[in-house]
């Protein structure tokens, strides 16, 4: 697969937030249409409750991880095992790389001290996706 991490960043500056502009990049992949993961993730920007959570990129990384592995067996849920194990090599990279995931702590609300630029996070986030889940 070719690299999409810039079609990332051209969906973040038409206004997309973190998280859809990581996880529209990529539903294509996942078998999902890019309105309906656009409402999907809409509510996991800006750090997943005002920065106080974690990074909308990253969260919309792990949406895709789901929409890849799950099964979606209702009746006998059987992959969550499997999901979980994409999403934590997801978050796991991006916080060996930047030391948290939360969003205030890498735009340094409190310390005033920025980690990463939401840009680079996208940037970092789409990559390890593309790493764990589509390489």
């Amino acid at each position: 697969m070719d690299t999409r991490v810039e079609k990332t960043i051209e969906r973040h500056k038409k206004g997309y937030n973190c998280a859809q502009a990581v996880a529209c990049t990529y539903c294509d992949l996942v078998g999902v249409d890019e309105e309906t993961m656009f409402k999907m993730t809409e509510a996991l920007g800006l750090g997943m409750g005002c920065m106080d959570g974690t990074c909308g990129a990253v969260a919309g990384a792990c949406i895709l991880a789901g929409m890849k592995r799950s099964t979606g067996n209702l009746e006998k849920p059987d992959s969550k095992a499997e999901s979980y194990k994409l999403s934590r090599a997801i978050l796991g990279g991006f916080e060996k790389a930047n030391g948290t995931a939360i969003c205030k702590e890498l735009k340094g609300i409190e310390t005033g001290k920025v980690i990463k630029s939401c840009d680079d996070c996208i940037k970092e986030a789409a990559a390890l996706a593309e790493q764990v889940l589509f390489s």
